[in-house]
């Protein structure tokens, strides 16, 4: 905890400098900019690091610090939802212990705490008492991990467990469950007409899809932590025109992997009321959900210890939203997310993290990959080696 605790400094410097570095998921050349910034810390603090090329987006940034045994994963992402000039809206400031700025909550702050927990635990450990680390930054996680998902799951398979510093929840508790998401198109293909000469002739794709929307809003169910919800809606071109076509765009959140085949299932078997109308259906659960697994709880607990060794209760808890953590939950590789910073305000103009909060959550990261070296770790491998 001292090690953190004295470059509190260091880490509020640090994320000053990922922030100002704006970096929205779809403009590369931002985007490789913070990369550089990233990667240059990264090699600072004693990491080798090397640079992943992505087609459709900016570079991703994997930095390995050497250590005994199978590595531990660390996984993050450097893309924002905001756009360039965002920072001139949301200045970084601080104000009554809170650090505001675009971006800060979601993610750029749990960059600097892990990097500041390696740093702790390579500065305090001989090389055969820690284990190997291994810490992706990623540039798309925002926009589905489209490039990503690959190279994460490759690594998370040879991992001993892995680590998600996405922020934590409101109450400081860590995440051990989140919904797994899915995006589909409902498309109405009509028939044409003009609607006061001769409405009867057409076929309205507007008219077809408020009927499916019903029938997506009747697939809800809170009690199995299932929701589908239509965030979209487009179609016809003039009040009189019968509309040819009209869309929505559909949000799925499952809690449970094996409830993705029956609702997309039910999703592409929607049908048309009207037989003049074609449905078009496309999407898929794209991220599966991350379940509390056996290995999952088993590395919450060695985390609560660490907590009471520094002195709070650690919680946990479950959210709706996803992460890259989803992908290595699914694997059945131990998979513990929410470890990054506390504070409120995600994707919105109040984003901010808890200053203080900080270094005491770089000792968090510190001590539990403390714990999950070989040689202190019998516990750990027990317990979590047993559940994959």
């Amino acid at each position: 905890m001292t090690a953190c605790q004295r470059e509190r400094r260091w880490i509020a410097d640090l994320i000053r400098e990922l922030v100002e570095a704006e970096s929205p998921s779809t403009d590369r050349a931002p985007l490789e900019h913070c990369a550089s910034i990233w990667a240059a810390r990264a090699a600072a603090a004693g990491a080798e690091v090397s640079r992943v090329p992505a087609v459709t987006t900016a570079d991703h940034v994997l930095a390995t610090w050497p250590g005994d045994g199978s590595p531990v994963l660390l996984i993050g992402h450097f893309d924002t939802v905001w756009p360039v000039g965002q920072i001139e809206r949301m200045p970084i400031r601080e104000t009554d212990g809170r650090l505001f700025g675009p971006g800060i909550f979601d993610m750029k702050a749990g960059l600097a705490i892990a990097l500041l927990a390696v740093r702790a635990l390579v500065e305090t450990r001989d090389r055969a008492a820690r284990p190997q680390v291994q810490f992706l930054a990623t540039s798309d996680e925002e926009v589905g991990s489209p490039t990503s998902r690959v190279l994460i799951e490759s690594l998370a398979r040879a991992s001993s467990a892995v680590l998600v510093l996405e922020p934590a929840l409101a109450t400081g508790a860590v995440k051990t469950s989140r919904k797994g998401v899915g995006e589909f198109e409902v498309t109405a293909h009509g028939v044409a007409a003009h609607a006061g000469v001769d409405p009867g002739a057409g076929a309205s794709a507007i008219h077809e899809l408020a009927r499916q929307i019903l029938a997506l809003e009747a697939l809800n169910d809170p009690t199995r932590g299932l929701s589908v919800n239509v965030g979209r809606v487009e179609g016809g071109t003039r009040s009189n025109v019968v509309a040819e076509q009209a869309r929505a765009i559909v949000d799925v959140r499952v809690s449970r992997l094996a409830d993705a085949p029956a609702i997309e299932a039910r999703i592409n078997d929607l049908t048309a009321h009207d037989p003049r109308v074609r449905l078009e259906v496309r999407g898929a659960i794209n991220r599966p959900p991350m379940e509390r697994t056996a290995g999952v709880a088993a590395l919450f607990e060695l985390a609560r210890e660490v907590a009471r060794d520094i002195g709070f209760e650690l919680q946990e808890g479950t959210t709706g939203g996803a992460s890259d953590g989803n992908f290595t939950a699914a694997l059945g590789v131990a998979t513990l997310d929410g470890l990054g910073a506390t504070g409120d305000g995600a994707h919105a103009l109040h984003e901010h993290v808890i200053v203080d909060d900080l270094p005491v959550r770089a000792a968090l990261v510190a001590g539990l990959l403390a714990r999950l070296a070989p040689r202190r770790a019998e516990r750990a491998n027990a317990i979590i080696g047993s559940t994959r």
